[in-house]
């Protein structure tokens, strides 16, 4: 199968790190966690397969393919095994990557994520799917938005807040809905509860306590599902990376350090 397009930037020198956004975003998802980063690292932020400005391929995604895409960007890219970090569907990407590239990863960081869905919730994404398909983007861009951020973030003039939730509802809406709705089924599909157990690297895992998407204990059965993986937590909604950049960057870099 012909391997997609895939969009990506490089900052920074020192230790690679790769940054792999979450569903309906982009790299630029990233930017004040590379920011900080990239004077001690060099950080490689790529776009999903139908995400951002990377090829909408056409057909059914698995999470298996979203990791195969990441596996063939690190190959090209990275120059050896890499700090691998992953928020939401990039955190489901980095537990498929690790189980199944387990070469090319130096770590894995888990943020925002599950490792498994319920029927209940599987059929809450076929319901979003569906929705989608119908309507287009804009009929789940206000309720995404509200599962991302917290209310004080979403009102945030003063500290840019405010502004930045705009630029990534304008991003959400300009996905592609057919790629959206195929990444959603990828999501919805995970299962990687056997899976993580096999993985060896070093996992670190963030949850917001804020997160209603994936809440906390969602997290908590990640990292005990991974041996050895440590659970941090940041006072954030889902996109944790995005409303608390500074404080997810010195998590990261506070991991990276501890291996020496």
């Amino acid at each position: 199968m012909k391997k997609p397009y895939l969009h990506w930037t490089q900052e920074g020198s020192g230790p690679v790190v790769v940054l792999s956004h979450a569903l309906g975003c982009e790299l630029g998802m990233w930017d004040g966690v590379a920011a900080a980063l990239k004077s001690r690292y060099t950080v490689l932020r790529y776009d999903h397969r139908g995400h951002g400005r990377s090829e909408a391929v056409p057909g059914a995604y698995s999470m298996a393919m979203l990791a195969d895409d990441a596996a063939g960007f690190i190959a090209a890219q990275g120059g050896g095994p890499v700090h691998f970090v992953g928020l939401s569907m990039g955190g489901m990407t980095a537990q498929a990557l690790a189980a199944e590239y387990p070469q090319l990863v130096k770590s894995i960081t888990v943020a925002n994520a599950a490792m498994y869905y319920d029927e209940a919730a599987r059929a809450m994404w076929a319901a979003r799917v569906q929705t989608v398909l119908a309507q287009g983007m804009e009929a789940i861009a206000d309720g995404a938005l509200q599962r991302w951020f917290t209310p004080e973030f979403r009102a945030d003039e003063a500290g840019g807040g405010k502004q930045r939730v705009a630029v990534l509802r304008e991003r959400l809406v300009g996905t592609d809905a057919a790629a959206y709705a195929a990444s959603c089924k990828a999501v919805a599909g995970i299962d990687f509860r056997a899976g993580n157990g096999g993985i060896q690297c070093p996992a670190l895992v963030i949850a917001g306590t804020r997160d209603e998407a994936t809440p906390v204990a969602m997290s908590e059965a990640i990292c005990k599902s991974i041996p050895g993986a440590q659970l941090q937590t940041l006072p954030a909604a889902h996109l944790s990376a995005v409303e608390q950049p500074a404080a997810f960057a010195a998590l990261l870099e506070r991991f990276f350090e501890s291996q020496g």
